[in-house]
């Protein structure tokens, strides 16, 4: 329903309409401040408005508000103001998005009584600017509901009118609805796409910043897991003679051999701190046997074999630690079958085993230990490749490593070089 107030009998040529299409087409899928500023614009040239509002729907249901995206006037200076109204009938902008009427008023301050908007004389009083005439209509979507409001004030009198009072000011045109019928739909969905690109770049911007607090999260998580490990593997060697930077050594040795085995980089970093858990078991262990000075007896030799079952107890009840599980289970476990606690061989025992086994007697040959003193680089590789009266590495590793600790051996005395304890210095 059209609902018409005061309005002279001028009319409004509807080749204005044409001019609306190509306007629209001018600059394709704007944003909604763009293209409310600039439909707004070209409202105001259409009517001669001296000021007017674009605003727009945003919410559902008893939610929904009118969110002024465009203010304009000629008259007094606006800096940009937005605010929000309900989406209810007593205003004539909250009017005309409840109902999609269009409304004409030629006195926005002697209003009919019997209608069920008012004008809020606010903004008027803030800013000086006089309301007099008021052209209000909906701007509807694909589905004919109101997606926003176009609010006009004060139409300029043109040559030959009277200006009401002198005041140079009109009422608006029955003529411009004529215009209005056609172009709110083309408006409108012009703006319901820009706000449809709108909320889609805000969800974009969203998953972005999910994205980015996912892999912060993740980050912090890692770090954690870091700090945990360590701490965890420091905690298993508080009663063991593998102090210092033995679990750290231990690491790089397992990582290099992992590359130099041809592993992918996710085996690789997950070798890297997973190597220094293979002897976490040890915690378990009782601490009058890990303490003792001298042999142990057959009882207590049996108790400190146990401690890759207890490591492997430890260990496997997280998903991150599944590899360090596998490391403390088997890495006294032999290539021939004679280690333990399970008696496996060949490549029955891990690959991630295999590898800390190696690394972990590197380390252990050049450490200072009670019963030995640190033997040089040459003198471990020497015991590794050709063996001693404890050692028989034919045995005890899987022979493909072993050449490539022969080939590459030089990593290991890098690495050592580098992590070695302030004693070893």
């Amino acid at each position: 329903m059209l609902i018409i107030r005061g309005y002279g009998g001028w009319g409004v040529p509807l080749g204005l309409v044409e001019q609306f299409i190509e306007f629209l087409e001018q600059a394709p899928n704007p944003s909604v401040p763009v293209l409310s500023r600039r439909v707004l614009l070209k409202c105001r040239d259409l009517t001669g408005a001296e000021a007017g509002t674009v605003f727009i729907v945003r919410g559902r249901g008893r939610l929904r508000r009118l969110e002024a995206v465009a203010v304009q006037n000629d008259v007094v200076r606006t800096d940009g103001a937005t605010f929000t109204l309900p989406v209810t009938t007593d205003s004539i902008a909250g009017y005309v998005a409840a109902t999609g009427e269009t409304v004409f008023e030629a006195d926005a301050y002697a209003i009919d009584p019997s209608r069920p908007y008012r004008f809020n004389p606010d903004m008027d009083e803030r800013t000086g600017f006089r309301t007099r005439s008021i052209l209000a209509f909906a701007l509807k979507g694909s589905k004919g509901r109101p997606v926003g409001v176009v609010q006009l004030f004060n139409r300029r009198a043109g040559d030959g009118e009277d200006g009401g009072g002198g005041q140079g000011v009109c009422a608006f045109l029955p003529g411009h609805g004529s215009v209005i019928a056609p172009v709110n739909h083309l408006v409108g969905r012009a703006l319901e796409r820009a706000l449809t690109l709108e909320r889609l770049s805000e969800q974009n911007r969203e998953l972005r910043r999910q994205r980015a607090r996912v892999t912060e999260l993740q980050a912090e998580t890692e770090r954690a897991l870091m700090v945990s490990v360590r701490l965890l593997a420091r905690a298993a060697e508080i009663h063991d003679e593998d102090t210092g930077n033995h679990i750290l050594r231990v690491n790089e040795y397992s990582h290099a051999l992992a590359q130099l085995a041809g592993q992918g980089r996710a085996f690789c970093d997950t070798i890297r701190y997973s190597a220094a858990l293979h002897d976490v078991g040890k915690m378990s262990v009782d601490h009058a046997i890990l303490s003792k000075r001298g042999p142990l007896d057959e009882r207590e030799q049996a108790e400190m074999r146990r401690h890759p079952e207890y490591g492997y107890e430890i260990l496997i009840v997280s998903d991150r630690l599944q590899m360090a599980a596998d490391i403390a289970l088997n890495h006294h476990e032999q290539w021939d079958g004679g280690g333990y606690p399970r008696g496996v061989a060949g490549t029955d025992i891990p690959l991630s085993a295999r590898i800390v086994a190696l690394a972990d007697c590197y380390d252990a040959l050049r450490s200072r230990r009670a019963y030995k003193p640190a033997f040089t680089h040459e003198r471990t590789v020497g015991i590794l490749t050709h063996g001693d009266e404890r050692l028989n590495p034919t045995a005890h590793f899987d022979p493909h490593l072993l050449t490539l600790f022969c080939k590459n051996h030089g990593l290991f005395d890098e690495i050592w070089e580098s992590l070695k304890d302030q004693e070893e210095k």
